[in-house]
């Protein structure tokens, strides 16, 4: 049995770290100012993505916010963080926010291949697609901004298990607006948001989990979801959780996916469904006097189709191993909380 350590993180804007061009994989220069943080510099940022990575110590990490190239995302693994690594971009054409994995395999913990990817791009099952999201019997085309990372990973020691990485529609509005603008602004991305759930469970998951070429290959699906459990005020108009859509249907809990941060909380956490204390990322609300709202949105779920609980020990880390928080160590590095898992198999 093999035991890895494995990081979820939406790493903010990787793409601000690169060079454009067809000329090979550059980094800006290091005193430049990031698009998208403009009170840090591209070395800041450099240092304090890879400073988490190297405390942190993952096996394997999934990158959500990754670069628009493979190389690029190589050249930072490369450069900034300990250890040999093998990475895979899953890149959409036309897209600045791609999802990514980086395996290390200096550390003798994976196979020769370590990964095998799928390039989803020429999957139909993520292509453009229809659905009556108004429910007035005329359906609407939704899309997928960028397309899912499909990967099989190959323990040494172990079982091969296989990973879907996602970063769906942000339902995030950050602009302070008239009311009826941002209801409807606010229901156009949930609906956006439940189209992507729901199609990912219809086409991929609930498939994966039933046809036998697949059922049997333990999967774990993680990244920024943009949602969290329950209903807010626009998903009780439009009766639905994006995240409990792409878990699973109550009428068939064999194939439900099950929630490694669920898993961690405290026993009256639990029974309260108090989830306070695993929030992944906060923002200034600009419709509530700039208030810090705090939201869990990235997830780590599994299937149950292994042996006893085989993804285990899930944290939200908003401290680092020496107990410092993350944003005061590590205040350029991302306006998420990497999520790290064990997986055993």
């Amino acid at each position: 049995m093999s035991e890895l350590r494995l990081v979820e993180w939406n790493m903010e804007w990787m793409n601000d770290l690169f060079m454009p061009g067809d000329e090979g994989a550059q980094f800006r220069p290091d005193d430049e100012s990031p698009q998208h943080g403009k009170n840090s510099t591209v070395r800041q940022r450099r240092d304090h993505l890879a400073g988490v990575l190297n405390e942190l110590a993952p096996d394997l990490a999934v990158v959500v916010e990754g670069p628009s190239r493979q190389d690029e995302l190589q050249l930072f693994f490369n450069a900034d963080v300990t250890g040999t690594w093998k990475v895979v971009l899953q890149a959409t054409p036309g897209q600045s926010q791609n999802i990514g994995i980086a395996i290390r395999t200096d550390a003798g913990k994976f196979g020769d291949p370590p990964l095998k990817s799928w390039d989803t791009v020429k999957d139909k099952r993520f292509d453009p697609f229809l659905q009556d999201t108004d429910n007035d019997d005329v359906p609407e085309q939704h899309r997928f901004e960028r397309r899912p990372l499909y990967v099989e990973v190959s323990p040494k020691d172990g079982l091969p298990f296989r990973i879907l990485g996602l970063h769906l529609k942000s339902k995030g509005i950050f602009d302070a607006i008239e009311w009826s603008r941002w209801w409807e602004k606010a229901e156009g991305n949930r609906k956006k948001l439940l189209a992507q759930a729901g199609c990912i469970h219809d086409k991929f998951l609930e498939p994966y989990l039933t046809d036998a070429g697949t059922k049997d290959i333990p999967l774990i699906v993680c990244g920024d979801i943009n949602d969290g459990p329950g209903m807010d005020a626009c998903e009780k108009r439009l009766f639905g959780s994006a995240i409990e859509s792409l878990m699973g249907s109550v009428w068939k809990p064999e194939l439900c996916l099950a929630s490694a941060l669920f898993d961690s909380l405290k026993p009256k956490e639990k029974e309260k469904l108090d989830f306070s204390s695993i929030y992944t990322t906060s923002f200034r609300d600009p419709i509530f006097k700039d208030v810090y709202q705090r939201e869990w949105i990235d997830h780590i779920l599994y299937s149950r189709n292994a042996a006893g609980k085989w993804v285990k020990n899930a944290k939200v880390n908003q401290a680092m191993p020496d107990g410092n928080p993350v944003w005061k160590k590590y205040p350029y590095a991302s306006d998420h909380f990497p999520i790290s898992v064990e997986v055993h198999i």
